[in-house]
């Protein structure tokens, strides 16, 4: 029996290094069946449900083309459309949802929500990202990182993660960093913000014990000999995105935007660029967020955290990234519910 059968798939931390690996591989070997069209069809009869609170596209489809390809029944429900969280209690949907379902994903706004339908789930239960994390994310990134480096293993690489630093991307690189052992820089003018949410300030605990994960606003020391320079777009999903408050972060943030300056200052020809998507490096398509005025004050005419010169350059490698997602979730989904090595 493969060691992640019937696990859930919440959060980094919950598995170890040999563990994270061991998925990678998995992924590497689906992704290449894939593409020699010589896929098993392993999840046949299997049902699996889709809790959608936040919107998705590329997260969504990921989870949909793997259940499709491996054979499995999907139902796509978001929490409008339904009863759960609103008439229906968390702990009451998941003990309904584990007579029907095989497998549960959820992609909401709180990390607490998605730990109290693993606990009444008597099926995997797999996140698909809250506030607070992004795990499914940030296995893809791993995979592409494993793809794309050589003469060396993931936990030798420097990655140098650059703009808003408070946001479920960061904090789970955070987590990957503490248990895979890389050399992760948070570049910003921001200061990791503790709170009171439980999970944001127990990952901020992890990363001070670690001596592998350094914040600094200094661009030079940041991303100096780096292997992959990773940004986000500025404002996470669910925040206000108010035209006030969107000066202020750009005013806080401007100076760290992914361009061809920054990247000269790696020192390194072959840096690789890194995204979760979506972005705003598209003047056409963000110019109606923000007034001539704020364009032009700011000089925003190439991009925001990241220039479209960079974002289309050979050093991008963040389209690899968003296909790279069908391979791991798959990989989560397969050795949750098979008992089989896979």
């Amino acid at each position: 029996m493969n060691s992640f059968y019937n696990k859930h798939f919440l959060k980094l931390s919950d598995f170890s290094k040999e563990n994270l690996y061991e998925l990678i591989k998995i992924s590497e070997k689906l992704k290449y069946k894939k593409k020699i069209f010589k896929e098993e069809k392993k999840l046949v009869g299997k049902n699996i449900i889709l809790i959608f609170e936040k919107n998705s596209t590329r997260t969504r489809c990921s989870f949909e083309i793997a259940c499709f390809d491996q054979g499995a029944n999907i139902t796509y429900l978001n929490t409008i459309d339904s009863h759960i969280n609103d008439k229906e209690s968390l702990k009451d949907s998941a003990r309904i949802l584990s007579k029907m379902y095989d497998g549960l994903e959820y992609r909401g706004k709180y990390q607490k929500n998605i730990e109290i339908l693993a606990k009444y789930s008597t099926i995997p239960v797999w996140n698909g990202l809250t506030n607070e994390l992004h795990p499914t994310q940030i296995l893809a990134d791993l995979l592409t990182i494993k793809e794309n480096i050589k003469n060396k293993e993931i936990d030798q690489i420097k990655l140098s993660y650059i703009g808003d630093i408070n946001n479920n991307i960061s904090y789970s690189l955070i987590e990957a960093s503490s248990i895979i052992g890389f050399e992760l820089y948070l570049i910003s003018s921001q200061k990791l913000e503790l709170g009171n949410n439980l999970y944001i300030n127990n990952i901020i605990k992890k990363m001070k014990k670690s001596n592998n994960i350094h914040i600094t606003s200094n661009l030079n020391i940041g991303v100096k000999n780096a292997d992959f320079i990773y940004t986000d777009i500025w404002f996470s999903m669910g925040e206000e995105k108010s035209l006030e408050l969107w000066e202020k972060k750009i005013k806080k943030l401007r100076n760290y935007q992914v361009n061809h300056s920054l990247l000269k200052k790696s020192h390194n020809n072959n840096i690789k660029v890194m995204h979760c998507l979506p972005s705003l490096h598209l003047y056409n398509h963000y110019k109606k967020l923000f007034t001539k005025e704020i364009i032009s004050k700011y000089n925003l005419y190439n991009g925001l955290e990241i220039t479209d010169e960079v974002f289309e350059s050979k050093n991008s490698i963040i389209f690899q990234q968003a296909e790279n997602k069908i391979h791991t979730i798959k990989a989560i989904i397969m050795t949750s519910l098979l008992k089989e090595e896979i």
